[in-house]
């Protein structure tokens, strides 16, 4: 019993961790937040993401806001939530890809300041997340909610897969202590389960259903994939990079079903 309450605690104290990683959400100190295999938590953090949207997106339209403006304010309380960490990778990893030297790439991505092409993919970026919220009338909550899930499925299958390029750096500590298959399977269920609730409301969603399932599962794999292809693997970056290509394209991809 007493090893069963120490895994138990040291569970919560992962979760903890991760929360306090990944989200502004404020964890106290004195909790005592372990931040060591905190990426196997990264899809449910996604999910309580989204389901944080989902409510306020709500609440908002129970208070009337229009549909433009609720989306306009969903994408920015979703960059204030995770404090722009995912975005500021995409928008260093463009500007490392801009590079026609491959070798400077990385260099490049180290550079706290913000190039063009990093500008530019953060307006693309939003503008996608805007726009396609602002087509989806129906179980927008359940988009985020996968949208969020998703990203962050992807960024746990490229830190499993692909080898990381920096011997440090803020995603190294993550590809150390991945742990194969579980943290890679227990992430994947979870968001084959959400997938599902579509149908579960009604047989006739089966179609929202498979796309969410399917089409989820593939955009994270083919991001990930992507960038380590361009760059013969990972950094924390480009992490941040899969999780904010596959929440938009995931978003995009529904909205022939749900506007």
């Amino acid at each position: 019993m007493r090893g069963l309450l120490k895994q138990g605690s040291l569970e919560w104290f992962s979760w903890l961790g991760a929360i306090a990683f990944y989200t502004c959400i404020p964890i106290p100190a004195c909790w005592g937040a372990e931040f060591r295999r905190i990426a196997r938590w990264a899809p449910l953090v996604g999910l309580l993401i989204g389901a944080i949207l989902g409510l306020v997106d709500l609440g908002l339209q129970q208070l009337g806001v229009p549909l433009l403006t609720r989306s306009v304010g969903i994408v920015a309380i979703w960059i204030g939530v995770t404090g722009g960490l995912h975005l500021d990778g995409a928008m260093d990893t463009a500007d490392g890809l801009a590079v026609g030297n491959p070798q400077r790439r990385l260099e490049v991505m180290t550079d706290s300041a913000t190039g063009a092409f990093g500008a530019m993919t953060a307006v693309v970026l939003l503008l996608l997340k805007v726009a396609a919220l602002t087509d989806i009338e129906e179980y927008r909550w359940l988009v985020l909610m996968g949208a969020a899930g998703w990203g962050r499925w992807g960024q746990v299958a490229a830190i499993a897969f692909y080898p990381y390029l920096k011997p440090t750096g803020k995603g190294a500590f993550h590809k150390e202590s991945i742990s194969l298959p579980q943290d890679i399977l227990g992430g994947w269920l979870l968001l084959l389960g959400i997938s599902g609730l579509p149908l579960l409301l009604d047989r006739a969603n089966w179609s929202i259903a498979l796309v969410m399932a399917v089409g989820g599962f593939a955009i994270a794999l083919f991001t990930g994939n992507w960038f380590y292809r361009q760059l013969g693997g990972h950094t924390g970056d480009t992490y941040g990079a899969v999780v904010e290509w596959t929440e938009a394209l995931f978003v995009c991809l529904l909205t022939p079903l749900l506007d």
